[in-house]
C-alpha cells in the first residue's frame, strides 16, 4: 500500500471516529486510540508503514513539549519546583512500593514485579498536558504542579531506561550514570548560555517576518530534541529545553500559537500509534490483576498526591485537581516493560497485563480529568481530610468593598492600575500562594481563597459591591462567580472571562455586563473599558450588546 494514501486512509478512519465521540461526549484521545486499535495488526491492519508514523508522532511529541517548555520560565520553574520535586519523587517511592507488593500478589518473579512496579509509577506527560491545554489548565497552580512533577518523574524514567540496558552489566552501571550527568551537564549548560546572550537577539533578528520566526522556531525545537536524541538523551526533555531556552522571549506567546497547529495535527498519530501497539490478546486470567492495578493507579495515585500536597499545606481543591493527573500510567511505562520483556526479565503476560491496565487507566483519567469540576463538587466534603488544619486561611472576617478582582495572573494583573485609578476600595483573590505573596509585598489588599467555594463567600460582604471581575480561566467558577454576586446586589456590574463563543454568550445570557475573551480582545482592552465606563451599569448596555452582536456572527 502507498504510505500516502496509507496515512489518508488512517486520518479518514480518525476523522469517523472522532465524530462518533463527539456524538458520545467522550474525549477525543480516546478516539484517536480506538483508531489505532481499528488501525493495527487486531482488526483492519492498516498500517504498514510503522516508521512513517512513528516520526509522525514523535513530531507531535517534540511540538507539545516544546511548546509546555515556552511556558515554563525560571520563575515558574522557582515558584513549583518544590512541590514538583517533592510529587515527582513522593509519588514514584509510595507507588512504586505498594505496586510491588501487588503485582507479587499475582505470581510475578521480584524482577518482574520490580519492573512492573516501576510501570506503574510514571504517569504521560503527553496525555496529561493535552488534557491540560483542553482545559485552559496549565496556567492554573495546580497544572504547572502537576507539570513539574511529571517532568521529574520523566527524568526518573530515562535513568531507570539506562538502568535497564546496563542491567546485566552490573560494572557498567556507574559509568552509565556518569556519562548520563556529564551530557545533562553540558548540554544544560549550552542551552543556557545560548537562551542567555544568544537568543535575545535571534528571535528579534526572526520576529521581523512571520515565516521567519515560523522556520526558525520548528528548526530550533526539533534540532535540540534531535541533538539531544543523538547524545543519548530523551527526545522529549530537548524538546522541553527548546521551549525553555525561549519561555522568557517577548515573542513566546506568538511562537506558542504558531506551534498548536502543528502540534494538534502530529500528536493524534503518536495516539493512533499508541493504540496501535496496545495488544489486548491477553489471557482470561489477567482481568483481575489488570482491574486491581487500575484500580490503584486510578484511584490510589490520586489520594498518594492528596496527601504529599495535603502535608505542603495545599487547598483540597489543588490537590485533588493534581491528584487526578497522575491516574494514568505513561508511554515511558510501555517503553520500560517492553525492554525488561526482551531482556528476559518480564514475562510476556506481563506486558499484556500493562497493556490492560493502560487502556483502562488513559481512558478513565481522561474522563475522570476533562470533568473534574463536577466530581470535585460531590466530593468537595469529603475531601476536607486531606486540607491541614495549618493550610494558608480561606476565611477571615468578613469584608465590604467596592470591587474584587478574583485572579490576579497575566489577564488580571491589568486590572490593577484600572481599580486605583478608579479610587475604588478592592480586594484581590487568588488561590496561588505565589501570587497572594506577591500582592502582599507590594501592599495590595488580597486575600487566599478559592472562588468555586461557596463557604469562601460568606466572608465576602457582596450586597454593597459594586463591580466584580473575574479572570479565572475556569467556566464553571466564573458562571458560580456570577450567580453569587447577581444573587447579593442585582445592580452590580460583572466582568468576567470566556474562552469560545459559546461560554461568552452563557455568561452573557445570566447576566454579565461584559465578557472577556482574551483570543479577540486581550485583558489590556478589557481593562481600558473597565477604566472608561467605571461602576455605573447603564453605561455597558451598548458595548454589551455590540459584542452580543459580533458573538451571533461567529
Amino acid at each position: 500500500m502507498d504510505t500516502f494514501f496509507e496515512i489518508g486512509l488512517i486520518l479518514a478512519l480518525a476523522t469517523l471516529v472522532a465524530v462518533v465521540m463527539q456524538r458520545l461526549r467522550l474525549p477525543l484521545i480516546l478516539g484517536h486510540i480506538l483508531t489505532g486499535i481499528l488501525a493495527g495488526p487486531l482488526v483492519l491492519n492498516l498500517i504498514r508503514s510503522q516508521q512513517t508514523e512513528a516520526v509522525f508522532s514523535q513530531f507531535g511529541i517534540t511540538a507539545l513539549l516544546f511548546i509546555v517548555g515556552l511556558s515554563l520560565s525560571p520563575k515558574v520553574l522557582r515558584e513549583v519546583g518544590k512541590p514538583a520535586l517533592v510529587l515527582g519523587i513522593g509519588q514514584i517511592v509510595f507507588t512504586a512500593g505498594i505496586g510491588y507488593l501487588l503485582v507479587r500478589l499475582f505470581g510475578f518473579s521480584p524482577v518482574a514485579s520490580f519492573f512492573l512496579a516501576a510501570g506503574l509509577t510514571f504517569s504521560s506527560t503527553i496525555i496529561v498536558t493535552k488534557l491540560l491545554s483542553d482545559r485552559h489548565d496549565l496556567d492554573r497552580l495546580y497544572g504547572k504542579i502537576a507539570v513539574g512533577s511529571l517532568l521529574v518523574q520523566d527524568f526518573i524514567a530515562v535513568a531507570l531506561l539506562i538502568v535497564a540496558s546496563a542491567f546485566s552489566h552490573p560494572a557498567g552501571l556507574a559509568a552509565a550514570f556518569g556519562e548520563l550527568a556529564i551530557k545533562t551537564l553540558a548540554l544544560g549548560l549550552a542551552v543556557t548560555a545560548v537562551s542567555v546572550w544568544v537568543m535575545p537577539r535571534l528571535t528579534r533578528l526572526f520576529a521581523s517576518s512571520q515565516e521567519f520566526l515560523f522556520i526558525f522556531t520548528i528548526g530550533w525545537g526539533v534540532g535540540l530534541a534531535a541533538l539531544f536524541r543523538a547524545a543519548g538523551l530523551s527526545t522529549e526533555i530537548g524538546a522541553l529545553a527548546a521551549g525553555i531556552a525561549l519561555a522568557s522571549s517577548p515573542y513566546h506567546h506568538e511562537i506558542s500559537a504558531k506551534m498548536k497547529m502543528l502540534r494538534d495535527f502530529f500528536i493524534i498519530m503518536f495516539f493512533i500509534l499508541l493504540g496501535s501497539q496496545l495488544s489486548i490478546a491477553s489471557a482470561p486470567s489477567l482481568i483481575v490483576p489488570a482491574l486491581v492495578l487500575s484500580a490503584f493507579v486510578l484511584v490510589g495515585n490520586p489520594v498518594i498526591v492528596m496527601i504529599l500536597m495535603g502535608l505542603m499545606k495545599y487547598t483540597r481543591k489543588t490537590s485533588f485537581y493534581a491528584g487526578l493527573t497522575v491516574a494514568q500510567i505513561s508511554e515511558f511505562s510501555f517503553i520500560l516493560v517492553l525492554r525488561a520483556v526482551q531482556d528476559g526479565y518480564v514475562p510476556q503476560e506481563g506486558l499484556s497485563l500493562l497493556t490492560m491496565v493502560g487502556i483502562v487507566t488513559i481512558a478513565g483519567s481522561t474522563i475522570m480529568l476533562l470533568n473534574a469540576d463536577a466530581i470535585y463538587r460531590r466530593l468537595a466534603p469529603l475531601l476536607r481530610v486531606f486540607e491541614r488544619r495549618s493550610a494558608m486561611p480561606e476565611r477571615h472576617r468578613r469584608v465590604a468593598v467596592d470591587a474584587i478582582l478574583f485572579g490576579c495572573h497575566r489577564v488580571g494583573s491589568d486590572f490593577l492600575a484600572t481599580l486605583k485609578k478608579l479610587k475604588l476600595s478592592f480586594l484581590v483573590v487568588d488561590f496561588d500562594p505565589a501570587v497572594i505573596d506577591r500582592l502582599k509585598s507590594q501592599g495590595i489588599p488580597c486575600r487566599y481563597g478559592d472562588a468555586g467555594d461557596d463557604a469562601f463567600f460568606d466572608d465576602l460582604a457582596l450586597s454593597k459591591l459594586k463591580i466584580a471581575i473575574s479572570t479565572i480561566p475556569d467556566f464553571d467558577t466564573n458562571q458560580f462567580i456570577l450567580e453569587k454576586a447577581r444573587k447579593a446586589n442585582p445592580s452590580v456590574v460583572v466582568v468576567a472571562l470566556a474562552h469560545t463563543a459559546a461560554e461568552a454568550n452563557v455568561l452573557y445570557r445570566d447576566g454579565a455586563s461584559y465578557v472577556i475573551m482574551p483570543h479577540f480582545l486581550g485583558g489590556n482592552a478589557a481593562a481600558m473599558l473597565v477604566e472608561k465606563l467605571g461602576h455605573r451599569p447603564e453605561k455597558y448596555a451598548v458595548h454589551r450588546a455590540r459584542h452580543i452582536k459580533h458573538l451571533a456572527g461567529r
